[in-house]
């Protein structure tokens, strides 16, 4: 259904659009839909396929291909999940969050296990979002104050946050790589991470 511009889309249904009534109650509902979604939105089940998902969703995962081109989007989005966009473990007192990159956008994507009373294999397990990073949302003071870090760490977490590389920062800040990776390394022991992408989803956590 992503193809109509519909917001949800089930992706074990790929034959309910054929009735030409159907096509004509969608192309009436579409006129008074509010403008497209920002924030991409996928159900899956137990064994992390999709069961529904709108066009966002796939408009992120799939650039910078067309929306069009994306023949199969149930078995795209279900190889996307599979690359790793999910870091494990999401729970229902604390959902997942993984950063990814969409061309030159930094996205989070977010896992929160869903409590469904649907029995079988395709019964709703995790739901996804899929929202664009803030920058320059988050104030800094609070958290470089909490996890006790230095001017030159809360320097490079900012930079982080910006999607910078480790070489981009370095030259924002006039050091060398070798540097930043000790600053990032520093923000990671005192945060109680292990990557870039956990500290960012820890100063998500912290900053709802």
């Amino acid at each position: 259904m992503h193809t109509n511009g519909s917001p949800l889309s089930v992706a074990q249904r790929p034959n309910s659009m054929t009735s030409p009534l159907v096509r004509s109650s969608l192309r009436k509902a579409e006129a008074g839909l509010p403008p497209r979604s920002t924030v991409g939105f996928l159900l899956l089940d137990s064994s992390l396929r999709p069961i529904v998902f709108n066009a966002e969703a796939i408009r992120v995962l799939s650039y910078p291909a067309e929306l069009a081109q994306v023949r199969h989007p149930d078995v795209f989005l279900a190889g996307k999940i599979r690359e790793g966009l999910l870091s494990p473990g999401p729970s229902r007192e604390s959902p997942s969050v993984t950063e990814f990159r969409s061309g030159r956008r930094r996205y989070l994507c977010r896992a929160f296990v869903v409590d469904s009373d649907a029995k079988g294999p395709s019964r709703a397990s995790i739901a996804v979002l899929l929202e664009r990073a803030p920058v320059g949302l988050i104030p800094l003071s609070p958290i470089s104050e909490q996890f006790n870090l230095t001017r030159r760490e809360q320097d490079a977490l900012e930079y982080l946050l910006q999607g910078l590389s480790n070489k981009e920062i370095a030259n924002r800040m006039s050091v060398s790589p070798n540097t930043v990776k000790a600053f990032l390394r520093l923000i990671m022991l005192k945060m109680e991470v292990s990557s870039r992408a956990a500290i960012v989803a820890k100063i998500m956590m912290t900053n709802p």
